[in-house]
This record gives C-alpha cells, sequence and structure tokens, in this order.
C-alpha cells in the first residue's frame, strides 16, 4: 500500500503544469506580476494607472500576449510565471487592464 502511495505522489508531481487547474488572472497577478506592476519597477506599467495601460490595451489581447511571452525591457520572457500558459497570461493580462481604467 505504501508503496501504491509514493507512486501516486509522483506520477502527480510529474503532471504538466496544463493538466492542473488554471489560475485566474487576479492569483497570478498577485503571486506573479504584481512584484513589479504594482509599483511600476523597472519601468513595468503600474496597474492602476489609466495612462499607464490606455495605449497598450488598444494594441489588442494578441500583441500584449506575445509582448508577455517575449518579454521587454527589464522584464523577462513571461514575466515572473515561467509555469504559465497563455490563458493564464491573458487572465493577467485583462485583469491589470481592467484595473487601469
Amino acid at each position: 500500500m505504501k508503496k501504491v502511495l509514493i507512486a501516486a505522489a509522483a506520477a502527480t508531481l510529474m503532471l504538466p503544469t496544463a493538466a492542473m487547474a488554471e489560475r485566474d488572472g487576479l492569483t497570478v497577478y498577485n503571486t506573479k506580476c504584481g512584484v513589479c506592476h504594482a509599483s511600476g519597477a523597472a519601468g513595468a506599467p503600474k496597474v492602476g494607472d489609466a495612462a499607464d495601460w490606455g495605449a497598450r490595451a488598444t494594441q489588442g489581447m494578441d500583441t500584449l500576449l506575445a509582448t508577455a511571452k517575449k518579454g521587454k525591457g527589464a522584464m523577462p520572457p513571461s514575466g515572473l510565471c515561467m509555469d504559465c500558459n497563455d490563458n493564464e497570461l491573458k487572465s493577467a493580462i485583462q485583469y491589470m487592464i481592467d484595473n487601469s481604467k
């Protein structure tokens, strides 16, 4: 029985991130993006600042996602969310836009 539990635990740990529940925009922002986007560190557009996000929002989600995935300026590729999938990144971007109007 003990070996079965160990094997099950090991198998769970080896599951790809996609098999886990997706995080919402608020969760991704609070755990990854907020480190820089709350304060504007290293030139990051601050959440809550309409001037920082207004022009960005007009670029469209596909452009913003591509920029986030590639990185920009001091932001590394995918920001600090190396385990985020595209939907999670989109949700975080949308959260930041929605809270910067």
